[in-house]
């Protein structure tokens, strides 16, 4: 018979939970996660488990109601939402709509689009820095940011100098395809230490049925540079070039083949992200979409051809994992905004259009493109409290708070997952979304039984962890 003060000591804290091929997953408000054979399962929720390996664990994972350490509970809260306090970090800044690619999703670009000049290019590094952040990271995007070299590079020398006086950290990136790229350029942009990120569907010829390009061929112009700036920078960020990879139906059957292709170009990461239904994504969604589900299956093949080529001594990392696996193994804030809670619109990010136009982030950026303006903050040219404080930033703070979706708040997942309001706009006509039938949701449901059946597994868990290391 178990005393009244045993089973009070062994009774649960709030948990939730979900069943894995290991056992059932258990894991508390901030984190704290522990496998549990079913019989164990069934024992510790009637506060009836016994000492042992199994509630040493739990008591560890901070699951036990009479075992919180509260002073670590609050320590681990106020790490992972710091960013809540401080602004915005992430600034993208939309240089121009141009783009000499014809993207079979594209999101962003046109042929004859239009610009940014140089005095918005300053309008919004000075919003930016406007910001009460130590150190923030400006990343020049398009269309094809290089189409408009002039306010790349007075935006970046401008940000440089603002930067020395007001003593933040400053990082630049570029997002680009590389096909505009000249030694003068590359020149600029190492000089000026600004990481460069291209786009890199998998081989040759899955890349460029992706990504038309008439001026020529798009996968060879991005291999050739990934490969300059790797000879001059090392191939590790965030010094070294990355790639992102766009899943399209036509990369489903290719997942070994994408990652190698990768592996071969000696990228440090494969980043595997659903495609959203956005810009001609949404248009052509019968051709090149797919169910979550398909998806899926796309993501446990790709990442399982990582985790063989690491056993055979080659350094490549899944980005997606990488990120979940840091956030289940140090239960706090890795300041990727798509997962966060609330998600890093408005408070994580802001993105700046061509014209000056402020946005949440990014996709709410290419929402307005199609008319809908319902993540507009306003301009580069009104004081940061006004567009930190408008109703758009205050209302995906509420819509992606995990704790108001009932679904996402009985959901195992939620200490390491994120809402993404754009998205749940974009795909169902509204901020909060319906969770049991959003794809988004379906898709990170699977990546992250994935990741955790990997890091459960004996033979990949000690893998996936070493990427910690890193």
């Amino acid at each position: 018979m178990i005393s009244p003060r045993m089973k009070e000591q062994n009774a649960p804290s709030h948990f939730t939970w979900r069943r894995l091929k290991k056992g059932v997953l258990v894991t508390g408000y901030m984190g704290g996660w522990a496998v549990l054979k079913p019989e164990e399962f069934r024992l510790f929720s009637a506060g009836k488990l016994k000492e042992g390996p199994a509630l040493a664990r739990l008591e560890k994972a901070g699951l036990l109601r009479s075992r919180l350490d509260f002073d670590s509970i609050f320590t681990d809260w106020r790490d992972s939402n710091e960013y809540i306090s401080k602004g915005p970090g992430l600034h993208i800044m939309v240089l121009t709509q141009v783009c000499n690619h014809n993207c079979v999703y594209c999101q962003a670009g046109e042929v004859t689009g239009r610009s940014m000049s140089l005095a918005t290019a300053k309008k919004a590094v000075d919003l930016a820095f406007s910001a009460p952040v130590p150190g923030l990271t400006i990343e020049f995007q398009g269309g094809e940011p290089l189409a408009n070299w002039p306010a790349l590079k007075e935006a970046a020398l401008y940000a440089r100098a603002k930067a020395a006086k007001t003593g933040k950290e400053l990082a630049l990136a570029l997002v680009s395809n590389f096909s505009l790229m000249d030694e003068a350029k590359a020149k600029f942009i190492i000089d000026q230490d600004i990481s460069v990120c291209t786009s890199l569907d998998g081989p040759a010829d899955l890349h460029n049925a992706n990504r038309p390009f008439s001026g020529g061929d798009s996968h060879a112009a991005a291999a050739k540079w990934i490969k300059y700036f790797q000879a001059r920078r090392g191939t590790e960020p965030p010094g070294g070039p990355s790639a992102l990879l766009t899943v399209t139906r036509a990369s489903l059957p290719r997942a070994r083949e994408i990652v190698d292709e990768y592996a071969r170009l000696k990228l440090p990461y494969v980043f595997l992200r659903p495609l959203s239904p956005m810009g001609l994504a949404a248009e052509r969604w019968g051709a090149i979409g797919y169910e979550p589900e398909e998806f899926v299956k796309f993501y446990r093949e790709a990442l399982d051809r990582v985790l063989e080529l690491n056993r055979k001594g080659v350094p490549i990392r899944e980005k997606t994992a990488f990120l979940v696996a840091k956030k289940i193994g140090a239960s706090q804030d890795n300041r990727y905004v798509d997962l966060r809670c609330p998600c890093g619109a408005g408070l994580g990010q802001l993105a700046y259009d061509w014209d000056g136009g402020v946005y949440t982030c990014d996709e709410g950026r290419m929402l307005a493109r199609g008319g809908d303006l319902s993540f507009r903050l306003g301009s580069v040219r009104d004081d940061y409290r006004d567009i930190i404080g408008a109703d758009a930033v205050k209302a995906c703070a509420i819509s992606s708070s995990l704790d108001l979706q009932p679904v996402c708040a009985r959901c195992a997942y939620r200490p390491f997952c994120g809402v993404c309001p754009a998205y749940n706009q974009a795909a169902q006509g509204g901020f909060w979304g319906s969770m049991p039938a959003n794809a988004r949701c379906r898709a990170l449901l699977g990546i992250f039984d994935a990741v955790f059946e990997r890091l459960l597994d004996g033979k990949t868990g000690p893998v996936l962890k070493k990427w910690l290391e890193y």
